[in-house]
């Protein structure tokens, strides 16, 4: 990933990736049958959610972060997505993944992926580098925080109460949320004896050193 940029420059020039993230998922999981998609295995971690669920989450990680511990800073005359929507989106009921009852198809999870994607863009094309690096959103504390904060060069504290992210590096975590998970749902794929479609660049968190990347 590149990280020298003009200070002036829109945030895009950071982040090229997500004009193809969505269409990444939908060509690794395009054609999967109902079994393949909802496969788990409880053994791995990593196989605790289905490719289903794995997608679902990805597609919601972009709302979950700019719409709402974004939305005073990026979105302070309204989001994009009326209220009920965005209930749907960052569901109450479902762990960090969209409303199953809403989205529940490949075609219907894709098609808030895209949707997503779309917002993310606007932000990455209006926030310049500069405010990028400056903007702050505090978090609360997680134990996995402490090793993925490997994986970013800057923009990242941890501290015992949360710590902080910048807005790039709030993309930068986005995007190796989707690699991650895109890494999971390949080892599932393999699992199943299913290949592998989308050759994934080395980046995600699933790179650290210490982080599991077993296969069933």
């Amino acid at each position: 990933m590149t990280t020298n940029a003009d200070d002036n420059a829109p945030l895009r020039v950071l982040f090229p990736q997500y004009w193809k993230l969505d269409s990444m998922v939908r060509g690794e999981i395009a054609g999967l049958d109902d079994a393949a998609l909802d496969w788990t295995n409880d053994a791995f971690g990593w196989a605790g959610w289905s490719i289903r669920q794995q997608t679902s989450h990805m597609a919601s990680v972009v709302y979950r972060w700019l719409l709402v511990r974004w939305r005073d800073q990026l979105f302070a005359d309204g989001i994009p997505i009326s209220e009920e929507r965005l209930g749907h989106v960052n569901s109450t009921r479902h762990d960090r993944r969209l409303d199953e009852d809403v989205f529940y198809t490949p075609e219907q999870i894709l098609g808030a992926m895209e949707e997503a994607m779309q917002i993310a863009q606007s932000v990455l094309r209006r926030v310049t580098v500069h405010e990028g690096r400056k903007m702050l959103v505090t978090r609360a504390p997680s134990p996995q925080w402490a090793m993925m904060t490997q994986a970013h060069p800057h923009g990242v504290t941890v501290t015992p109460d949360g710590g902080t992210l910048t807005l790039e590096a709030t993309f930068r975590h986005m995007y190796f949320e989707y690699m991650t998970h895109m890494f999971n749902v390949q080892r599932i794929k393999r699992a199943q004896g299913l290949p592998a479609i989308v050759r994934l660049p080395a980046d995600g968190y699933h790179t650290i050193d210490g982080w599991d990347v077993s296969e069933a």
